[in-house]
């Protein structure tokens, strides 16, 4: 396989050297973004799964695909951020519109035979404010200051100093809150039946299903890209930058 596997690796740290084998954490149920930290060990006890048949699906799945994976590890932390923001933070902002229009229509038109939607609603209503609060506090402070570190780099400055202290403390708000929205993704899931349009379900319901399913998908792209990537090296920037001034 291209990527090193061991029992005493992190999910997040195999995801991160290759997406791909996202696909194969997400058939077994296994949190590669908000709980990314456990080792391969700790998630195969929790699950039943021999590693070794763990290590062939991923082997499988990456070979299956072909190519060579995505790079982001190699990105610049600029060209990081930048792609959240204008992927994944103007997705939240464009698709959560449209969610809530599609969820009204639901309530309206079959929330007497199904109660669930009105939660499946407030708790995606909540999602989007919280997402909406969260994204701001990243594009107006941690983001500008995770760029201000890459530029001391750059430019063979001393590590800016910001009023947080620290960047490991911004980093660990932002991934109580990632924490926060996936378990609520979970509640949305088990509540529509793994987003499983019923029998009385009409297009509209389905349409909304799905789209609630993607934007779960893009939510666990986003927080990966975030805990698993931008943060530890953020993080690993700043000790550097530190130490050669020290």
């Amino acid at each position: 396989m291209s990527i090193p596997f061991s029992p005493e690796r992190t999910v997040g740290s195999i995801v991160a050297d290759d997406y791909r084998t996202a696909a194969v954490f997400n058939a077994h149920g296994i949190d590669f973004c908000c709980k990314g930290g456990r080792s391969i060990a700790e998630v195969c006890r929790a699950k039943g799964i021999d590693p070794g048949t763990l290590e062939i699906e991923i082997r499988q799945a990456i070979e299956r695909d072909g190519g060579t994976g995505d790079d982001v590890k190699q990105w610049p932390l600029s060209r990081l951020i930048e792609h959240i923001e204008r992927v994944h933070h103007r997705y939240v902002e464009a698709r959560s519109i449209t969610l809530m229009q599609f969820l009204n229509k639901l309530c309206t038109v079959h929330g007497d035979r199904h109660p669930e939607l009105f939660t499946i609603r407030e708790e995606f209503q909540a999602c989007v404010q919280a997402m909406a609060a969260h994204m701001k506090k990243e594009e107006l402070v941690l983001f500008p200051f995770i760029n201000q570190l890459e530029k001391a780099r750059l430019h063979d400055l001393p590590a800016p100093t910001p009023h947080f202290g620290t960047v490991e403390n911004p980093n660990a708000m932002m991934e109580h809150e990632h924490d926060a929205e996936g378990e609520r993704f979970r509640r949305i899931a088990e509540l529509s039946g793994n987003y499983t349009n019923p029998p009385d379900g009409c297009t509209t319901y389905g349409t909304a299903y799905a789209m609630l399913r993607e934007f779960e998908e893009d939510l666990h792209r986003h927080i990966h890209l975030e805990n698993n990537i931008l943060f530890p090296k953020a993080l690993a920037l700043e000790a550097e930058l530190r130490h050669a001034t020290a």
